[in-house]
């Protein structure tokens, strides 16, 4: 029985299931442009599938997480203008105290604090009622101008394939570096099961 081919064994599994596993996941994005052998060509999943990629990510971003919808319901909601409403108030405040008197002095002499308070609260009711009919508006006409799916998937086409690595490895790193060990340590696991057997059956 050759004893050193049953000590390789178990260290050349551990260092292919290694292997096997960096080399998928360098396969993810190289190689960049299209690699022509005689009979196949090989080409990094993201790089070759990008463009399909892209559209069926931004059909889903849309669809799912950003639609016009979602985002017209919430932006209409009374929550919305309840978190701007001290901003509003401020600025219509200082228009009937300020601007008001400055474009029409006349008006000055005539109004006082309590008029002032009483066209404030008139005016701050009526946006009240009037916002979430202008940001409907708004936003149905921003759902026609704005093509969102394209925008998403322009946005995806122009990443290229070594911004998104690095920010897979930034992001990932650890993540990857333990998918990298899974494959050793399954590699050595099958490489001692294989020395079992052939010790078995010796």
């Amino acid at each position: 029985m050759n004893w050193w081919l049953l000590i390789i064994i178990p260290f050349l599994s551990a260092f292919t299931g290694w292997a096997g596993n960096w080399l998928l996941i360098k396969l993810l994005f190289h190689p960049q442009k299209p690699l022509r052998l005689p009979g196949f060509t090989i080409q990094g999943i993201y790089p070759k599938r990008q463009k399909q990629l892209a559209a069926q990510l931004s059909a889903l971003v849309s669809r799912e997480l950003l639609s016009f919808s979602d985002l017209e319901a919430k932006i209409t909601s009374p929550d919305s203008f309840s978190k701007i409403k001290p901003t509003v108030e401020e600025h219509v405040d200082d228009f009937l105290r300020n601007k008001l008197k400055e474009a029409f002095p006349m008006i000055g002499m005539l109004i006082g604090d309590r008029t002032i308070n009483t066209l404030k609260e008139i005016f701050m009711n009526e946006l009240e009622t009037l916002f979430p009919v202008i940001m409907k508006a708004y936003m149905q006409n921003l759902q026609k101008d704005l093509n969102l799916d394209k925008l998403i998937s322009d946005k995806i086409t122009s990443l290229t394939p070594s911004t998104l690595e690095a920010a897979l490895y930034a992001n990932m790193g650890k993540e990857l570096a333990q998918a990298r060990l899974v494959g050793l340590v399954l590699g050595l696991l099958v490489g001692l099961i294989q020395v079992g057997i052939i010790i078995l059956f010796q």
